[in-house]
């Protein structure tokens, strides 16, 4: 099964050079790129075209590796046995399966998404080097080896929070994604937004890349705050007349927090406003 892309996220085509190029490696796809580029989305999306259900295990800086295959109630088992339960002699009523065991033994190939890896703790990719590579983990409680009856079409997305290990990169099959262009924005904002009239169109984007062109901001705007502020200007019917200056210069565009979420970004922009207002 190949990837071609689905109806609802737009892939160019070297993405989805690298979503098969990692399945016939069979390797994961480690994914990078801003926040907001579509990492997530992503794999939902493949999974979705290619009929596979999805797995999602979403990082957190708390999260262990040993959560992905299992982990062991003790504390519910001690309980149990205070209380005189039955079930308390069989261990494997206190084994909690990860996702990763839940892929690893599914009965149909799945995908699996483990998003943004990077907020881990730096050892957690090193944890995951055996089990990604040789599809299988021992459980000691239990003493089973579980072997993976299908290998998943593995997703990680990382944001570049921190460096990730060489040993994990070279088992991964690495794609950055690059900020869309303005044709393939239009081609995301036309998915979301197909009515769309092309004057407020064309007067957002161009409103869009000029704040994100802007030097020194801390948070660029992404494509989700370009199609969120989309999604205010249509239900605020605001036309395109309220995003034009009328001597192009730079203006405050109205609902500017939809695309700025912090205050040294807004302040900064002000700022510029205000000079070139100055300099007119």
């Amino acid at each position: 099964m190949k990837f071609k892309g689905s109806e609802y996220y737009v892939a160019t085509d070297d993405l989805k050079l690298a979503v098969n190029a990692a399945a016939t490696l069979k390797k994961p796809l480690l994914v990078k790129g801003e926040p907001g580029t579509g990492k997530t989305m992503l794999a939902e999306e493949v999974a979705q075209a290619l009929g596979m259900p999805l797995l999602q295990w979403h990082i957190k800086s708390t999260t262990k590796a040993q959560q992905g295959l299992y982990e062991y109630d003790a504390v519910s088992r001690l309980r149990d046995s205070q209380l005189g339960e039955a079930k308390v002699k069989d261990i494997h009523n206190y084994i909690v399966k990860g996702v990763l065991w839940q892929a690893f033994t599914a009965e149909q190939p799945v995908a699996l998404l483990i998003d943004e890896i990077d907020k881990a703790d730096i050892e957690f990719p090193n944890d995951l080097l055996r089990e990604i590579d040789r599809m299988e983990f021992y459980v000691y409680e239990t003493r089973e080896l579980v072997r993976a009856r299908h290998r998943p079409l593995v997703f990680i997305t990382s944001n570049n929070e921190k460096e990730l290990p060489d040993a994990f990169l070279r088992r991964c099959f690495f794609h950055y994604i690059k900020f869309p262009e303005a044709e393939t924005m239009k081609k995301i904002v036309d998915v979301h937004f197909p009515g769309l009239k092309q004057e407020l169109l064309s007067a957002a984007m161009k409103t869009f890349y000029d704040v994100r062109g802007l030097p020194g901001l801390k948070k660029k705007p992404s494509t989700s705050e370009l199609l969120d502020w989309l999604k205010l200007l249509v239900a605020e019917d605001i036309g395109a007349e309220a995003l034009h200056s009328k001597d192009d210069k730079v203006s405050v565009p109205p609902l500017v927090g939809a695309l700025l979420k912090n205050e040294q970004d807004v302040t900064l922009f002000e700022k510029l406003v205000f000079m070139n207002q100055r300099n007119r």
